[in-house]
């Protein structure tokens, strides 16, 4: 899926990197989980690999493809991307948001094709947000407007997902319905990029773990082989056991 190559990242070109010289090979069709300490660059190498910023030196391969000979458009569509912080026009509505997910595939008039509505229709009952469908985001609490951003991410249709923290303001019984709905799409043959704190949840649902720390790349691999005491003790610094999650066999944390 992507070849990152000597990649250095930062948020102006002569600013001092935050990303500093990552290589590393991504597999398609997995659930790839990016973790590491805050400020260690996760979100900074999300925005890399959606060329939401550009890199200071190196290069990220989509394919066989230099990220920096496509276009915007043809980049949107095969990535889609969920910030960690969203903003939108006043005024708003769930479907209205909902449908910015089609905009890399409209003609010039901007008017949704039958084919079009009925992917905001699938995805809106996915996300079961039909009846907020003519409410207006302000007026919605900071679950429901999570889940209204995740379906307009969904009816973009990419073959390559990336979410930053899509967790933030979801309750438990919605933060175990998104992850499944990750391994779901992970089966209809799409990739996941998911910047993720709870090193719990990204051992049970991820097939593959990113660890970074200060920029720079820790440890690649399964949960199995990245999730260690060692590795709590000197990324994180905390101690803590490791033991198998009696449901899915994962490793899981119990700190001490």
């Amino acid at each position: 899926m992507f070849s990152i190559q000597n990649l250095q990242l930062g948020y102006h070109h002569n600013s001092d990197p935050i990303i500093k010289e990552l290589s590393l090979e991504l597999p398609k069709n997995k659930v790839i989980g990016l973790i590491g300490p805050n400020g260690c660059g996760k979100s900074t190498l999300l925005k890399g690999l959606s060329r939401l910023i550009e890199p200071q030196a190196g290069k990220v391969l989509l394919g066989d493809t230099d990220m920096a000979s496509l276009s915007n458009r043809q980049i949107a569509q095969q990535i889609s991307v969920l910030p960690q912080s969203q903003t939108h026009p006043e005024g708003l509505t769930v479907r209205q948001l909902v449908e910015y997910g089609r905009t890399p595939y409209v003609s010039h008039w901007g008017k949704l094709s039958q084919q079009d509505n009925k992917i905001v229709d699938r995805v809106m009952a996915e996300m079961s947000i039909e009846s907020l469908s003519d409410t207006a985001l302000e007026a919605l609490s900071g679950g429901q407007r999570q889940r209204v951003w995740i379906a307009m991410i969904l009816a973009q249709d990419t073959d390559i997902i990336m979410l930053d923290e899509p967790t933030t303001f979801l309750d438990i019984a919605y933060q175990i319905e998104l992850m499944k709905l990750m391994r779901d799409l992970k089966e209809q043959g799409k990739s996941i990029i998911v910047v993720l704190h709870d090193l719990n949840q990204a051992a049970r649902y991820c097939d593959w773990l990113v660890l970074l720390k200060v920029g720079k790349l820790q440890g690649f691999g399964t949960p199995q082989e990245v999730i260690t005491q060692a590795m709590l003790a000197d990324v994180f610094d905390v101690q803590a056991q490791i033991i198998s999650e009696p449901i899915s066999g994962a490793p899981m944390c119990l700190y001490l």
